[in-house]
């Protein structure tokens, strides 16, 4: 089966600082990718390439076997990549329904007279956070709910969209251990649906209990990409660390 993702000699300069070096990730259908590395090993950088934020300054990207260059986020999520920030950019004031539809609200009317359809957009809420499996409820306010309740609006807002591919950034950061579980269960939730979702995460634990494979990335070169069953938490912590020169 041809790949969902590839990217090959992924290279990006920032004037000299050098951020990425000739780096290559494939992704197939559906899999759960955890990508891991130290502060500035070039992550994020990665992450804004993928999702259209940042061009590559050298290298190649293929969708679905199709040659792909994104000149913007819109381009990305239009080709079916979506993104999940640690921030989660949520607005606190608005219900969890039209946190969902924010920028895609449905409306109806008469002629050029247009109103909110607050019902349809609720009904739609419900049923993607009962595919979720999640506890919760459109019409509560996002400021009243817990972290998990929050990410499960952030990640309901993704599979709006039926994306091809999730980039998750940090999503159990900062939340209780009940929650963790809860995020952890959306996430394989989404994989299940088909979905391929790559979790960028410091977590060792979240990264070895969900993610098929795990990427590490070091001053920006990829240093190891091997099956969870393949490694341990003490070889991906060396490799992080630079005690193992790769794998």
């Amino acid at each position: 089966m041809t790949p969902l993702l590839e990217l090959s000699g992924i290279t990006k300069h920032f004037g000299a600082i050098e951020a990425l070096a000739g780096v290559d990730i494939t992704l197939g259908h559906g899999e759960i990718v955890g990508l891991m590395g130290d502060n500035g090993a070039g992550k994020s950088t990665l992450v804004k390439i993928v999702a259209g934020n940042f061009a590559p300054s050298a290298g190649d990207m293929r969708l679905g076997g199709r040659p792909v260059r994104f000149g913007s986020p819109l381009d990305a999520r239009e080709a079916g990549v979506e993104v999940v920030y640690q921030d989660l950019a949520l607005c606190d004031n608005l219900s969890a329904s039209l946190n969902i539809f924010l920028g895609r609200e449905l409306t109806r009317g008469i002629g050029p007279l247009r109103f909110l359809d607050r019902r349809a957009m609720a009904a739609r809420a419900r049923e993607l956070f009962a595919e979720l499996k999640t506890n919760t409820v459109p019409g509560d306010l996002v400021k009243s709910m817990s972290g998990g309740q929050r990410q499960a609006v952030a990640i309901a807002r993704t599979r709006l969209a039926e994306p091809k591919i999730v980039l998750m950034d940090e999503p159990t950061a900062a939340i209780s251990v009940r929650q963790v579980a809860e995020v952890l269960e959306l996430i394989r939730t989404l994989s299940r649906a088909g979905h391929t979702v790559v979790l960028i995460s410091h977590r060792m634990p979240d990264v070895f209990s969900i993610c098929d494979r795990v990427i590490v990335l070091r001053r920006g070169t990829k240093v190891a990409d091997k099956p969870v069953s393949a490694t341990s938490p003490e070889e991906v912590t060396g490799l992080i660390t630079g005690a193992i020169e790769a794998a």
